[in-house]
């Protein structure tokens, strides 16, 4: 890198606790290599396990019914569901306030154990409410890795690179909803395995290839942007020079440049007052844009996908064992949707893009909807439809995820995509796998279509609230997004 990138790499600090720093400008210049490339498939492998597990809950519904051990209705299915949801929203707020305490290296390994041993856990469940318990600590663990995974991206990823990067890494849920698929074909085959055992060894199968994450998540180190306001920045600085030993600058940075540094005052904590009148007084504007999207999304989302499987075998007669085949196609979209058209969103913007993504999946969602509700789409068009829908609301799902993270300061990132996590699933969320599977009770179309108007009325709403109210934060800075509150004059 040459003497003079050096010096100009190392970190001036004062007696005041100031410190500054070159380390935002230094990550962001930086070309995608290896490391990066490390970075997503470690991060990906979660969201990978994420789509298993929720894949398996949805195509294993079918089984849990006719399970002589556990004997679920339609009802105890959405409410497992919901349990699992309700999880995910609790443990959000808890290890998101800790991500930003504590780091985001050490939560990746707390949440990860908790989802692998609440995971087998759930292959043991003996009845509603054991199974309703285990699936609850199963999604604690999970929200936590989105917000300790979403913040890492952020903060590690190259400025230009930022916004494919996090829906793809997002979008790797779909893998792992199609392994689900396939596991879920031949584990509930009878001529495989009995009909008690199938379900069970599917969950256990996705607590064994947890492990493998353990290993991977060796490969990524400490966020140094969150080094250098915790007090650590030599270790922050070291981690910035490996990073760079392999990897290249873009041509606009040369190796001799001198990078803009900025001061930052060194804390242990933010404290809680300050983290509320930052979200809630100094960002209010961006605090209901990150609200509007997540609400929507995590009822579009969950409602439909969390009971898939009931419509397809209430209203088509579609064997439960048959399922996982028409789960293939629809993770087949969902998963293109962000690879397609994630750069996108770094090239014609966050704006433009959250606005097509959420208002085409309402538009179409109430197309389809009603064409169910006549009764014209067999299982096979159903699922088309269904492909289509969310190969433009899978990128829009995680563009929320996107516009909450790289949109409020460092200090309270985390916790600000837990908070809004949490209260856009818990409206969104929680209720709509249960309020669905109601409705799918009723036996009615038209019931059914009603909930589909109203998902897709929220994803309008959201589309409208971004088209007038997102934030163009391509190939920005994080810094110059969202200054720190830690930024000294």
């Amino acid at each position: 890198m040459g003497e003079s990138a050096s010096i100009s790499a190392t970190a001036k600090q004062d007696n005041d606790g100031i410190v500054e720093t070159s380390i935002p400008a230094r990550l962001d210049c930086l070309r995608w290599g290896g490391f990066h490339t490390r970075v997503v498939a470690a991060l990906g492998i979660t969201w990978i396990l994420d789509g298993l597990e929720v894949t398996l809950a949805g195509a294993l519904s079918g089984a849990l019914k006719e399970s002589p051990t556990l004997q679920f209705s339609n009802f105890d299915v959405g409410l497992a569901n919901s349990a699992y949801l309700a999880g995910a929203v609790l443990g959000a707020l808890g290890f998101g306030w800790l991500t930003d305490r504590i780091g985001r290296k050490k939560l990746f390994f707390i949440t990860l154990a908790l989802y692998l041993a609440a995971t087998a856990a759930t292959a043991l469940s003996w009845n509603v409410a054991s199974y309703a318990l285990f699936r609850f600590l199963t999604g604690a663990g999970i929200g936590g890795e989105y917000t300790a995974i979403n913040s890492t991206i952020q903060e590690l990823v190259p400025a230009r690179y930022r916004g494919w990067t996090d829906l793809v890494i997002n979008g790797s849920f779909w893998i792992g909803a199609a392994i689900g698929a396939v596991a879920a074909i031949v584990l509930l085959d009878p001529s495989v395995l009995a009909p008690d055992l199938g379900w069970r060894m599917a969950y256990f199968i996705g607590a064994a290839l947890g492990l493998i994450v353990f290993v991977m998540r060796m490969w990524i180190p400490e966020s140094p942007r969150w080094l250098m306001i915790h007090g650590r920045p030599e270790e922050a600085h070291a981690i910035v020079d490996d990073i760079e030993r392999a990897s290249t600058r873009h041509s606009d940075h040369p190796a001799d440049e001198v990078f803009p540094k900025i001061r930052l005052r060194m804390r242990s904590h933010t404290p809680l007052g300050e983290v509320a009148h930052t979200l809630f007084t100094r960002y209010r504007q961006r605090s209901l844009v990150g609200l509007v999207l997540m609400a929507s999304q995590a009822f579009f989302y969950n409602a439909i996908f969390f009971t898939f499987a009931l419509v397809l075998t209430d209203f088509f007669g579609i064997p439960a064992n048959h399922v996982g085949w028409y789960i293939l196609p629809f993770a087949a979209g969902n998963f293109l949707g962000p690879l397609l058209l994630g750069r996108l969103f770094d090239t014609l913007g966050r704006r433009m893009m959250i606005t097509v993504t959420y208002g085409v999946s309402g538009v179409l969602l109430a197309l389809s909807g009603y064409l169910f509700s006549i009764g014209v789409l067999t299982a096979q068009t159903q699922t088309i439809a269904w492909m289509v829908i969310f190969f433009f609301a899978s990128p829009a799902a995680s563009a929320a995820y996107l516009t909450v993270s790289e949109t409020f300061p460092l200090e309270v990132r985390a916790l600000a995509i837990a908070l809004f996590y949490a209260i856009g699933t818990g409206i969104g969320g929680v209720a709509g796998p249960a309020l669905f599977g109601a409705l799918i009770d009723t036996g009615s179309r038209n019931s059914v279509f009603a909930g589909y108007l109203f998902g897709a009325a929220l994803m309008i709403v959201a589309a409208a609230v971004a088209w007038r109210y997102a934030i163009a934060a391509e190939r920005k800075s994080l810094e110059s997004v969202a200054r720190p509150l830690a930024f000294v004059e």
